[in-house]
């Protein structure tokens, strides 16, 4: 536990106030050792368990059974820090806002057995908010997980401890102990009596002091989660909330949904709702959420962005939902520095990434960028109003330009319908190169939210063409028709996936045009990608 400003409060301020003015619950302090604490105990006893009604209902029987859920939590400071342990429930009493957010995996990251890892839970950062959890039932190597350190932020780690001067391992009776540590919690056994848990505490206290984690597990420190309502996120939000009445900001964009993934290349309109006041569009941008925000007084915005619902639409005339009503803050992605810190805002949950992160970020992004480009892509230039006042120089007209030129093959909407891909089917490319480039195409004018669909697209086609015979053989077959003689029919182990992006007024791309969930999304697109002998290409589409 740390106080944001550095300042050393009484110890009843890290408790939540419901807990110290209830008549449930005991405050009481102690002195131990030179150590002074605060002991909070209690839990709400109930006469009938929650459970019983819906047992009652399902077995017909009575159940009466009494429940009490106990808590206990002591705080304790030492001359390095202060601390937490809790029991049973205790850890409900802690106010979050301080939490130090980097204790768990801090203390994990500097004593882990090389070989012992056995669990690690991962959040991907790509603004999707997906986890993804590997565990054995004997310790590895973390090398042998075969994990993105890039674009995955670790947020739980479990392994072995062998090394330490912890009581339950100088007694003999173990080699090693099993610790599990996330952001702000260390879960391991602790010594009972007051002096030896008291020399524990102190052998936790000079794991955390190393300055430096250990070589393999340096990675996991690039990048973490924080709770949101520890003290950086909420002061990365006050910062937030001020952007928020800016539709320029260069630090906000929009980003899609895990719930929207699938249906968002094929929505042809969007509602953005709130109360009476509805916006209807076919290309949802920042300003039609922040609209709804900006006469908010500040503290108030992301509140009021949660109460938005977006609505995806299959059709133009709003009568086909595409996919589930999500809330404005889902689509919202920020960039916060604050101070030397930098912070990320996406799907609803803040990251800290470190400057190492951004460094590496940088150099994988510049080489990529830098790379010479295979194909010619035309220009994208504004057209006419069509009948609903939009720009009638939309993604089918470029595609249909890029495929002019001899040698390029449209495959825009002539999806590959199999068993297994039946109703839409699946879009391999909209272009296909002379050289066996399958060139994927995606207009971002004032957001780089669609990107992650584009780069998602790439992977998916090749998985699909390296692993599915039958798309395969439909696909070669759309190729043969076109040009009995492609190089693709008798050469199909070279492929190379062409990103044409088409960015604000058609700037370059750089490392700084592209935000960074859509720079993570790309690395880890061109990670995979590679990995299944496919190159990777980006080009800037230009106006």
């Amino acid at each position: 536990m740390k106080a944001p400003d550095g300042t050393t409060p009484e110890l009843h301020t890290f408790v939540r106030e419901r807990y110290l003015g209830s008549e449930d619950y005991q405050a009481r302090e102690f002195t131990r050792q030179g150590i002074e604490g605060l002991l909070i105990t209690g839990g709400v006893p109930r006469d009938r368990a929650d459970w019983c009604s819906a047992v009652e209902s399902i077995t017909g029987l009575e159940v009466n059974e009494r429940s009490r859920a106990a808590a206990g939590l002591i705080l304790m400071r030492t001359g390095r820090g202060t601390y937490a342990l809790s029991y049973g429930v205790g850890q409900h009493m802690l106010d979050p806002y301080f939490r130090d957010d980097e204790f768990g995996l801090e203390f994990a990251t500097r004593c882990l057995d090389d070989d012992g890892v056995v669990k690690i839970r991962n959040q991907i950062m790509d603004g999707r908010g997906r986890v993804d959890e590997y565990s054995v039932t004997r310790g590895e190597r973390i090398d042998d997980f075969g994990l993105d350190r890039f674009g995955a932020v670790v947020r739980r780690i479990c392994g072995t401890v062998s090394g330490l001067p912890l009581t339950s391992l100088e007694t003999g009776k173990v080699q090693q102990i099993r610790v599990e540590c996330s952001q702000a919690t260390i879960k391991l056994p602790l010594a009972t009596t007051v002096e030896q848990f008291l020399g524990d505490l102190r052998a936790i206290e000079d794991v955390c002091a190393k300055p430096d984690p250990l070589p393999q597990l340096r990675f996991v420190s690039r990048v973490h989660t924080l709770d949101n309502r520890s003290h950086k996120a909420v002061e990365a939000q006050k910062i937030l909330e001020t952007h928020l009445t800016d539709q320029d900001s260069p630090r906000l964009t929009i980003g899609v949904p895990d719930s929207c993934q699938e249906s968002y290349s094929s929505a042809q309109a969007f509602r953005v709702r709130r109360g009476a006041s509805t916006i209807e569009t076919n290309d949802l941008q920042l300003h039609h959420l922040l609209q709804f925000v900006q006469d908010k007084p500040e503290g108030e915005r992301l509140k009021t962005l949660g109460e938005v619902r977006v609505t995806m639409f299959s059709d133009d005339d709003y009568q086909t939902p595409a996919s589930v009503t999500t809330n404005g803050k889902e689509w919202l992605i920020a960039d916060i520095a604050m101070g030397t810190d930098r912070l990320f805002y996406g799907n609803g949950k803040w990251f800290e990434v470190g400057a190492g992160f951004l460094e590496t970020l940088e150099e994988e992004l510049t080489a990529l960028f830098a790379q010479p480009q295979t194909v010619t892509l035309p220009l994208w230039t504004v057209g006419p109003p069509n009948s609903k006042g939009h720009d009638s120089h939309d993604e089918d007209w470029f595609n249909h330009q890029a495929a002019e030129p001899d040698g390029y093959l449209l495959f825009d909407k002539k999806n590959v319908v199999t068993e297994k891909f039946k109703g839409g089917g699946l879009e391999i490319c909209d272009v296909l190169g002379p050289e066996n480039q399958l060139i994927c195409i995606k207009k971002a004018p004032v957001s780089t939210a669609p990107l992650n669909h584009l780069f998602a697209q790439g992977v998916v086609a090749v998985e699909t063409l390296r692993s599915d015979s039958e798309v395969r053989a439909k696909f070669l077959e759309q190729v043969a028709a076109h040009t009995p003689d492609h190089r693709l029919l008798h050469d199909f182990g070279t492929l190379k996936v062409v990103f044409g992006i088409l960015l604000k007024d058609g700037q370059d791309i750089h490392v700084d045009s592209l935000f960074a969930f859509a720079q993570v999304s790309l690395l880890q697109a061109v990670r995979r990608l590679r990995a299944m002998n496919a190159e990777v290409e980006v080009i800037a589409i230009h106006r």
